[in-house]
């Protein structure tokens, strides 16, 4: 395996500038497919837009297909695809959570409200299947769809384990392999499944980014105890509110003593939450080396995540997915 490089943003940067004028074709692909004569729509998408984001899936897509030395163009539409499916998933998930920030700005149901949410996400859902349909590759239209019903299930199934102390870990990992690591592990499939490529490096490519998105859920849940609000993006201690059984609080709840078992049994269990409580769950978090813990975890995803590459030749596309994988864990945003 490659040897570690610098843990930073550079290692994203350098990803991103490599690929530069796939991303720009991207962005465009996502701009037009954006325009609707029902104003609201564009409108909402522009908000969308201007709120930026790392364009980190779609990234994926084409850096898997640059890796497989593919040469011609549909890695750009279904990067586009592969970011309005997240992006329709966003927009629900701010919904349900009932978030007000969105990477630093106020969320798109904060702003246009719910309802107007809800439907332009049903709308880039729909974006997305017909630039599946466009591309007229039936596997690649089953990597996809797959994904995208996948999502569905896994944010059903964390409504379902909200409040739930029972919660196992086993359970909490079926929850972030469904809501996140599958569409990491789509995106990375599709650039091989473009480019021919064997049966194997399809599969290396859809286990790079299945182990990269456990990563990347695990580290965004560490973050939600640890992180600035304004350098998050989003509101710190959302999870903690909404009662979410995360990997931090899984870990202080195993090793909680009776008193400290009562406090999670009230605030996250019933809900019932005071003044100080987040500061005192914080608190219980670093008793039991939470944080410390679920990052550690996060990095086994992250070396897993690189093993499965070494069925590629060095490269310097390769070498930068390793360390934007690597950088996942030492993120602090």
């Amino acid at each position: 395996m490659d040897g570690p490089t610098p843990l930073t943003s550079d290692a994203l940067h350098r990803l991103t500038t490599m690929l530069e004028p796939e991303l720009h074709a991207t962005n465009r692909a996502i701009v037009a497919r954006m325009e609707s004569s029902v104003a609201l729509i564009p409108q909402l998408a522009a908000h969308l837009v201007a709120a930026g984001g790392k364009r980190l899936r779609p990234l994926l897509t084409l850096a898997s297909a640059r890796l497989c030395g593919y040469a011609g163009a549909r890695q750009i539409n279904l990067a586009a695809c592969v970011e309005f499916i997240h992006t329709a998933t966003l927009l629900h998930d701010d919904v349900v959570d009932e978030s007000i920030l969105r990477r630093g700005s106020a969320s798109a149901n904060a702003v246009f409200g719910n309802q107007a949410s809800v439907l332009v996400g049903d709308f880039l859902f729909a974006r997305a299947f017909q630039l599946m349909v466009e591309d007229g590759s039936l596997e690649v239209l089953r990597i996809l769809s797959a994904a995208a019903a996948t999502i569905a299930e896994g944010e059903v199934l964390q409504l379902s384990t909200q409040n739930d102390l029972a919660t196992t870990e086993d359970k909490y990992f079926e929850v972030i392999r469904g809501k996140t690591a599958a569409l990491f592990a789509a995106a990375c499939e599709v650039g091989g499944v473009i480019a021919e490529r064997p049966a194997a490096h399809c599969a290396a490519l859809s286990a790079f980014g299945l182990n990269l998105g456990m990563a990347f859920q695990l580290v965004d849940d560490a973050l939600d105890y640890g992180a600035d609000a304004l350098e998050l993006g989003k509101t710190v201690g959302d999870d903690f509110r909404e009662g979410k059984l995360t990997y931090p609080v899984l870990l202080a709840l195993a090793g909680a003593d009776a008193a400290q078992h009562e406090f999670w049994a009230r605030c996250i269990g019933a809900g019932e939450q005071r003044e100080g409580d987040f500061a005192t769950a914080l608190g219980l978090l670093d008793s039991h080396g939470a944080i410390a813990r679920s990052l550690a975890r996060a990095e086994g995803f992250v070396e897993s995540a690189c093993a499965a590459l070494s069925i590629f030749e060095n490269s310097p596309i390769r070498q930068a997915l390793i360390d934007v994988a690597r950088y996942s864990t030492a993120r602090r945003i």
